[in-house]
Order: C-alpha cells, then sequence, then structure tokens
C-alpha cells in the first residue's frame, strides 16, 4: 500500500478515475474545489476524495501533484502550481506536444519540483489490464509516480529518458486512433451525400470491421468527446511540425471535431447526426 498525500488537478471524467486508482493503493488524495463546479465536486465526493481551498492548500499539503485537464489548460495549471512554490513530484499526464511538456518542465523546475511526463491511453482506468500510463523524464519523480499506480487498474509503464517522450508516444497513439474517427465521419459524410451511407457502412463491415466506418455507435462516441479532442489535435499538429512533418491531418481533424462542440458530454448523440452536422445545408433545407 502506498500512503501519501496526493493531489489531482482537476478531477474531470478522467482525472478523477486516476485519482481513484491511487485512493485505492492507499494514498490520500485531494483536490482544489475553487472554481470548480458541483458535479465536479459530486464526483469527487463519490470517489473519496478531499477537498481543500484553493492550489497554494492542495501544494502545501500533498508530495505529489497529479495534472490531468484539457491539454490547452495544462501549461496554465503549472504556472498556478510552480507560483505556490510547490517542490514536490509534479505529473503531468495530458495529452501536449513534447515542445509544450518541455515549457511545463522549466516552468515547475523554477520552484523545485521534479518532473514527470505523463501519456495515458486507453479510457478512465476501471478495469485491470486496459489503461496505461506511460512515464518518462526525472527518474526520482517518475519512480514516485509508478509507484502510487504500481497493482492499480492503471497500469504504469516508464520509457526510458527524458521528458517528452511520454508525451510523444501518447500523441503517436493518439493521432492514428482519433483522426480514424475524423477520417471515418467524412468519409460518411460524403457517400450520405451521395445517398450510398448504407452501403458503405455494409462495405466497411465487410472489410473494415470494429472500425468508426463500419460501426455508428462507435463513431457517436466521439461527438461527447470532441471537445477535448479538438485540442488535442492542434497539439498533435505542433508535434508533427516539431519533428519536420506536415501537421495537416491534425489540422484537418481539429476543424472536424470543432463542428461537434455543441454535443459536449451528450452521451446520446448519434452517429448519423455527427456526419450531418458536417454537411452543408441543402437549399431545399433552407427557409
Amino acid at each position: 500500500m502506498v500512503h501519501a498525500d496526493v493531489g489531482i488537478v482537476h478531477p474531470g471524467s478522467m482525472g478523477a478515475q486516476v485519482a481513484a486508482q491511487a485512493v485505492a493503493a492507499g494514498a490520500r488524495v485531494r483536490w482544489s474545489a475553487e472554481g470548480r463546479s458541483a458535479a465536479t465536486r459530486e464526483r469527487a465526493d463519490a470517489l473519496g476524495l478531499t477537498a481543500v481551498r484553493d492550489m497554494a492548500e492542495l501544494a502545501s499539503e500533498c508530495a505529489v501533484i497529479l495534472s490531468v485537464c484539457p491539454p490547452a489548460a495544462a501549461l496554465d495549471v503549472a504556472r498556478q502550481v510552480a507560483a505556490t512554490g510547490f517542490d514536490g513530484v509534479y505529473a503531468d499526464a495530458n495529452a501536449v506536444s513534447p515542445r509544450r511538456m518541455e515549457q511545463i518542465t522549466r516552468v515547475v523546475r523554477e520552484s523545485g519540483a521534479t518532473v514527470a511526463d505523463g501519456g495515458i491511453t486507453g479510457p478512465p482506468p476501471r478495469e485491470a489490464g486496459i489503461t496505461r500510463l506511460y512515464l518518462s523524464g526525472d527518474d526520482p519523480a517518475v519512480e514516485t509516480v509508478r509507484a502510487l499506480f504500481d497493482g492499480t487498474a492503471l497500469t504504469p509503464v516508464v520509457l526510458a529518458g527524458p521528458v517528452g517522450r511520454a508525451s510523444a508516444l501518447k500523441l503517436a497513439f493518439a493521432a492514428y486512433n482519433k483522426i480514424s474517427y475524423a477520417l471515418a465521419a467524412e468519409a460518411s459524410a460524403l457517400a450520405a451525400d451521395h445517398g450510398v451511407l448504407d452501403d458503405l457502412r455494409d462495405l466497411a463491415a465487410h472489410l473494415l470491421p470494429d472500425t468508426p466506418l463500419a460501426r455508428p455507435e462507435q463513431l457517436a462516441s466521439a461527438g461527447a468527446r470532441a471537445w477535448r479532442w479538438e485540442p488535442e489535435m492542434r497539439e498533435i499538429a505542433e508535434a508533427w511540425r516539431g519533428s519536420g512533418l506536415p501537421g495537416s491531418f491534425a489540422d484537418a481533424a481539429a476543424r472536424t471535431f470543432d463542428r461537434w462542440q455543441d454535443h459536449k458530454d451528450d452521451r446520446t448523440v448519434t452517429g448519423d447526426r455527427l456526419i450531418a452536422d458536417l454537411m452543408p445545408p441543402r437549399p431545399d433545407d433552407e427557409t
């Protein structure tokens, strides 16, 4: 069992379940309630997390801080933590580019913290053997975080090497996995425009089963998450360009996901609705 004081920023759908695994391992997990919603508080309370007043109190009471937030907020969160003078272990487990992770590292090291670069692959961890947390960076910080989740439903995997390696692996996987949803939606919209969507799905079921192209319900799952995937695509595009590669695939996927922003956290949206959102109105549809 791990007996440590751990802070989580913030307990959203992924962060809350990550924190729950730390609790299951024996850690005492706190979170900053400042500016958070009632839904976040209910989620945190249900998982046994302890609320503190603000980031300063979180940093003063915790030896480890885990950042699990939308990628666009990751650098700002790091700055907030560094401003408290936090000098413990800071683990950023967000979908950010290696360059952004280097910026985050510089910020938190200025306050004396050690850094673990983390990349989460898979769904929020509830079942062992599915979700992984890849780690690279400062050896003591990596070992602390690895030990924190060892034996839990969040499997830690250590990558030898500096900050940036875990983030690069996370984004490389996300690029292939999530852009496939955007590509399936765009291909389906083309087929729908010509009245052959059902035929496309039949063909995909024959040749590409278990893909978003063949399974409308799988495609539909992207709708509720598109608000998080859009900024992640921006990070992927930056990472590609940082490696001298074109970022155009990720840029295009970001524009596709941006069309689905209104479906944030809507688990009832259908694949057909997402496809329709990509298509311009026909003249006879206008009023």
